[in-house]
């Protein structure tokens, strides 16, 4: 299953509105096919792996992340793959929560014989789907807000220069992370200071949507948000984040990168419509004029502050990376 792990991460960030999945085939100690996913239209994991094992995989044994699928899409039933193939055993890690395929195509493979074992690294396996598993049971992508902040909290100085508050290592994780997901959401007044691109340059990466709000319809189309290297989506009419996370969950687009300003940070952590929290903090101080990276909250008593919980630390650079999650 580890196996088919590593092949399913082969293509995250590239199959929405689809999951990331791997299969490994065994047979007699050995492995016989593996494949993943592509992306969305392109034959499932357990195809790709049934057609590099061939006849072999006739009495073998099928690893894949996630249950494998009952019913006609833009592709055949995974199951009558696997059925007409002769395996004689599933292994896989994750439940679909897809209605169309959730237990059923268990219930299928069962019904031919079929052994079944259940939730092999599941923990690992769920990891890997959180936009598209939130999607299934909300219908709202998965929501990650990014910040660099200097050790006392500011995303900039008080003139509003922000450039750079992290490392450059910091910089090119952003990078990676923007190749990871479905869509890069920020406010106007981003734009309007920073001009930022929003693309992903490093090798091999894949540029993300760009959404930019503009409820006051103040910007420039000679901003860089606006160039061809990238899908542009820009929402110029004031709108609540959740109408926004609504559209562009109907566009497939079902991981969201925020990556500012303070405006638009506030407004996702007003509404709790966010899922995770990754600040990198840089060690430099710029004072209490500076800008505070979350808004105003308008908390007034300490018991009464938003709880977080804190899931990770790591070093990156000079910086700090640290991810949290609301405390439901």
């Amino acid at each position: 299953m580890a196996l088919a792990l590593a092949e399913a991460t082969r293509a995250h960030g590239r199959t929405h509105p689809n999951p990331c999945v791997g299969a490994v085939i065994v047979k007699g100690g050995k492995v016989i096919g593996r494949g993943y996913h592509e992306k969305a239209g392109a034959p499932h994991a357990e195809v790709m792996a049934l057609a590099k094992a061939k006849k072999r995989a006739k009495g073998a044994t099928l690893y894949t992340t996630l249950e494998p699928c009952n019913h006609q899409g833009k592709t055949p039933p995974c199951c009558d793959a696997i059925l007409a193939a002769g395996i004689s055993r599933v292994v896989f890690a994750s439940s679909d929560p897809n209605p169309l395929v959730d237990g059923r195509g268990v219930a299928r493979l069962e019904a031919a014989k079929v052994k079944v074992a259940r939730h092999v690294l599941k923990a690992e396996a769920d990891a890997l789907n959180r936009p598209f598993f939130k999607y299934m049971r909300t219908g709202l992508p998965f929501v990650t807000l990014k910040v660099a902040m200097t050790l006392d909290g500011k995303l900039a100085t008080s003139t509003g220069d922000s450039e750079w508050v992290s490392s450059e290592a910091s910089r090119l994780r952003v990078h990676w992370l923007r190749s990871q997901v479905d869509a890069v959401l920020v406010g106007a007044g981003t734009v309007s200071v920073d001009d930022p691109q929003l693309t992903a340059r490093v090798e091999g990466g894949r540029n993300p949507v760009r959404v930019v709000l503009d409820g006051a319809r103040r910007l420039s189309k000679g901003a860089r948000v606006f160039d061809d290297q990238a899908r542009t989506i820009l929402v110029d009419k004031p709108s609540a984040p959740k109408a926004v996370l609504q559209h562009l969950a109907q566009e497939g687009l079902l991981h969201v990168l925020v990556e500012g300003g303070a405006n638009v940070h506030q407004q996702f952590l007003d509404t709790k419509l966010f899922d995770e929290l990754l600040v990198f903090v840089a060690p430099k101080l710029v004072g209490n004029e500076g800008i505070t990276w979350s808004g105003n909250l308008g908390i007034e008593q300490m018991a009464n502050a938003m709880q977080l919980e804190l899931r990770d630390v790591e070093r990156i650079g000079d910086d700090v990376l640290l991810r949290f999650t609301p405390r439901r």
